[in-house]
């Protein structure tokens, strides 16, 4: 396809972005569309891949026939037979007519099996016979039905994966990947992040009658950073947010809303909420730079040995750790810390020497709760509020000469 086939593709199906990934996966349904080869549409959650077949049924011989799209994943196990394959009256409590399955009302058309990976494995055997001769049973009948439908399916897990667990057939697996488009998540599409954003917010202002939001080159490079995990369907979720609340209350004079990096980073999820932060206290019981350092360094350390000794006990269930016991490796940068940060963590590490004996959690548990208590000269509970814990569970973890007094 030329770049103006494609862009009219793109318009008629209101897709937005020009990665080059994006465009390879809707070549490749524009050229399977005249076919009736089964398609596996793969991706992650939210990439968008309900497009694809859309796209394939549009461009097929098919198009004027029946399009449905089924998602496996919601329909009950104890009834997929009957909404795929249909029933006879009688064949179940609750059936109390012949009912058409989606097999046999695609007929003639296209079917979109979304979640395919969800369905169970007697129900893939019968998708498997469909696939091969067009054959089916409904539920409760002992008549063969046949049917000539175009299925095409999707799933964001690794099938072949599955098939390793035995929670997917391979012989259908192979029926269903003769061919396979993958729709990239929105992490690989930079460029087209920015584009999605102003197309949501545009759509959100004129549906509403809202003024529109526009980022500063700063917000959009905090737009960009972000990882998606919940690809397209989250940015459009955070453009209505932030369409929503940064909108309301605007003069009527204000053509635009401009909303800054400090607004945006409000409505994006914490991805590192779990990482200890830098926080600037006040008073004379606040603890040093130094000493924050000293008890993150420790943190991350006591991290990383406990996976170790998971790992080593998972290899080796029956054996000693003393047998296997290996010093730590120094802890590398987190990639959360910024260039500033790590240069000052290098040169703290240099005037701290390592330690000389094995690291032991509780030891180095106990020395934390024993500087903070003697930076609050014993007192407990300022103890615990400092280290960011419950006094009950400071209490716990005493060191020995703490245990006997009551404070």
């Amino acid at each position: 396809m030329d770049t103006q086939e494609l862009q009219k593709l793109k318009n008629k199906f209101d897709i937005i972005g020009n990665d080059p990934g994006l465009n390879q996966a809707l070549e490749m349904a524009v050229a399977v569309a005249t076919t009736d080869l089964t398609v596996l549409v793969t991706g992650e959650s939210g990439v968008g891949k309900d497009v694809i077949p859309r796209i394939i049924h549009q461009n097929s011989l098919r198009k004027t026939g029946r399009y449905l799209a089924v998602n496996c994943a919601a329909i009950p196990e104890g009834t997929v037979d009957s909404e795929l394959f249909g029933h006879e009256k009688g064949s179940f409590t609750g059936a109390v007519g012949d009912r058409k399955g989606y097999f046999e009302e695609a007929d003639g058309g296209t079917l979109f099996l979304d979640e395919v990976g969800e369905l169970p494995l007697a129900t893939q055997a019968k998708l498997l016979r469909v696939l091969q001769s067009g054959e089916y049973i409904r539920v409760g009948a002992s008549k063969v039905s046949r049917t000539n439908v175009r299925v095409i399916a999707a799933t964001n897990v690794d099938l072949l994966q599955a098939v390793a667990k035995g929670k997917f057939r391979q012989d259908l697996y192979y029926r269903l990947g003769a061919i396979q488009i993958h729709m990239p998540p929105l992490r690989e599409r930079k460029e087209d992040i920015h584009l999605l954003f102003r197309k949501f917010t545009s759509d959100f202002s004129e549906r509403y009658s809202r003024r529109k939001v526009v980022l500063t080159r700063d917000a959009v490079e905090l737009l960009t950073r972000y990882r998606w995990p919940g690809n397209v369907r989250e940015l459009q979720s955070l453009a209505n947010r932030v369409s929503v609340f940064e909108s309301f209350g605007l003069s009527p004079s204000a053509d635009r809303c401009e909303i800054s990096a400090a607004v945006l980073s409000r409505y994006l999820p914490k991805e590192d909420a779990y990482l200890p932060v830098h926080v600037k206290e006040a008073g004379a019981s606040a603890m040093s730079e130094d000493e924050k350092q000293e008890i993150f360094r420790a943190i991350a350390m006591l991290g990383d040995e406990v996976s170790r000794l998971r790992s080593l006990v998972e290899q080796h269930p029956r054996a000693t750790l003393s047998e296997r016991s290996e010093p730590v490796a120094p802890v590398s940068h987190a990639a959360w810390q910024k260039e500033e940060d790590v240069d000052e963590q290098e040169a703290w590490t240099e005037q701290v020497p390592e330690p000389q004996t094995p690291l032991s959690i509780r030891g180095a548990s106990e020395d934390l709760i024993r500087k903070a208590l003697e930076r609050h000269d014993g007192n407990r509970k300022k103890a615990a509020e400092e280290l960011g814990i419950s006094e009950r569970t400071l209490y716990r973890k005493l060191p020995p000469e703490y245990r006997s007094q009551n404070r």
